[in-house]
């Protein structure tokens, strides 16, 4: 699995790729704008992300927004909602105007932190992504 890890604290970054690196290449981006810049190449390249794990508070491009581009940029690509990249909002908000517009911005899942790791193996089960590459 080919992993976009997008996190601005460096706490939550080592957090996730503590968790992700068993199951495949984790790659970092610290804001939107490098995420959208991410995906993009990912794309004209050929070899897109299965996962992203996305921040909404950033500097230079919050998360809503860059989740808006990097779903636009699969859209334009030809790529469906339902086909393309499984985008999971990872953030310290959990109000319902928040959750509502990640899942309007065509997010596939929404975690709070502190991460827990159950939950976040439970949706990659449910995205069929969990295999796991090193031991």
């Amino acid at each position: 699995m080919k992993t976009l890890i997008v996190e601005d604290d460096f706490t939550s970054r080592i957090v996730l790729q503590g968790l992700l690196a068993q199951y495949g290449e984790c790659h970092i981006a610290l804001n939107g704008q490098e995420a959208v810049e991410a995906c993009a190449d990912a794309l004209t390249t050929g070899q897109p992300y299965q996962l992203i794990c996305l921040d909404i508070m950033m500097p230079e491009l919050d998360g809503q927004t860059a989740l808006k581009q990097i779903c636009a940029d699969e859209e334009r690509m030809g790529i469906q909602s339902s086909r393309g990249t499984k985008i999971i909002m990872t953030t310290a908000l959990d109000d319902v105007r928040n959750i509502v517009d990640s899942f309007y911005g065509l997010c596939d899942g929404y975690l709070t932190k502190p991460i827990d790791g159950a939950q976040l193996f439970q949706m990659l089960d449910k995205f069929k992504l969990r295999t796991r590459t090193v031991d």
